[in-house]
C-alpha cells in the first residue's frame, strides 16, 4: 500500500486553486480533516482537499447551474 503525501496547507491551497484562510475555513466548518502535521502546521492529502473543493463548488451561495 502506498502512503499519501501529505501537503501544508498552503501548499494545499496554491494545489486546490483557493487561498490558504479558504483551507483553514474548510477545515473549521469540517469540510475538510488535517491527515496529520508537519512540525507545528496540519498537513492534508490532496485528494481530501479536492473533495473539500468540490463539495464547496456545490454548496456555495449563488453558484450558478449551468443548463
Amino acid at each position: 500500500m502506498t502512503a499519501a503525501t501529505l501537503l501544508t496547507g498552503a501548499l494545499a491551497a496554491h494545489e486546490a486553486g483557493v487561498t490558504p484562510a479558504t483551507i483553514r475555513k474548510w477545515v473549521q466548518l469540517g469540510h475538510l480533516s488535517p491527515a496529520g502535521r508537519q512540525g507545528r502546521a496540519h498537513a492534508f492529502r490532496l485528494e481530501d482537499v479536492f473533495a473539500a473543493e468540490r463539495a464547496a463548488r456545490r454548496k456555495a451561495p449563488g453558484a450558478r447551474r449551468r443548463p
